[in-house]
């Protein structure tokens, strides 16, 4: 986990203090007064590459990188609430249709990252979608967010209401849940070569996981998948030969790649 403080933005008083206590209190962090300092004085006086901030009523990951720039991250549905439209409109989604997703199926997402693939499998299937982040306080902006955030799309907001968080390493949930737990099991880990125009991914790759999918992380899934297991990776990735993935959904010209274990149970 990345050494980390709360506290609030610079202006903010009352509500926003409230929330950045418990968010410290929530992750075991300490909570720090903002008296008027930048990100970049609070990270170098206290020692820390992630700072919580609340505003108002919701929370930010604000990262420092070696290079001393400031990232922010925050949860917001616009890329599922993109996808969902796009659903509703008849289109395809190549990530449903790698899941063979259809209503009444359960997933693990065993990465959540921003929230939005769980967003989207939530629609779709109508049911609880469980959501696996390693870094906890990544998982504490997005899983407050998917309880929060507030929109005029109904649509979303009840399938951001099915998310359930889960903030653990994925192979710990894995090997703890019985054969067949779930319909789908799903991983979206961070590319080993960045796609540049992916500037969301891009955001979040100082809080994120950055190991490999292992064989025994997908031997797990296999045994917990019911249908499908389904990995997402770069088109030109080396990751699906090494784990054994030998079915694919993508288009041709895409640089995203989904490769599909289909499970006979």
């Amino acid at each position: 986990m990345l050494r980390a403080i709360a506290t609030t933005g610079r202006r903010e008083r009352g509500a926003a203090i409230e929330l950045a206590k418990e968010a410290a209190a929530h992750l075991g962090l300490e909570y720090v007064e903002r008296r008027g300092r930048s990100i970049e004085e609070l990270s170098r006086e206290f020692g820390v590459e992630g700072i919580i901030v609340a505003k108002k009523n919701s929370l930010r990951l604000l990262t420092i990188d070696e290079r001393g720039f400031e990232r922010e991250i925050f949860f917001h549905p616009s890329t599922a609430h993109l996808r969902i439209k796009a659903l509703r409109s008849g289109a395809a989604d190549r990530m449903i249709e790698a899941m063979g997703l259809t209503e009444g199926m359960r997933v693990l997402d065993c990465t959540l990252g921003l929230g939005s693939d769980s967003i989207v499998s939530s629609y779709v299937s109508r049911c609880q979608v469980t959501a696996v982040e390693i870094n906890p306080l990544l998982a504490y902006v997005v899983e407050r967010g998917l309880a929060t955030f507030d929109g005029d799309n109904r649509h979303v907001l009840e399938a951001m209401r099915r998310v359930k968080v889960i903030a653990a390493d994925y192979l710990d949930v894995l090997r703890a849940e019985p054969d067949g737990a779930f319909d789908v099991v799903y991983f979206d880990p961070m590319f080993r070569h960045a796609l540049e125009r992916s500037c969301s991914m891009n955001v979040i790759r100082q809080a994120a996981d950055h190991r490999r999918v292992t064989s025994e992380a997908i031997a797990e899934a296999c045994r917990v998948a019911r249908r499908r297991v389904v990995l997402k990776e770069n088109a030109r990735s080396l990751e699906f030969d090494r784990l054994g993935f030998k079915n694919f959904v993508g288009g041709r010209y895409s640089p995203i790649k989904y490769g599909v274990i289909t499970i006979d149970r």
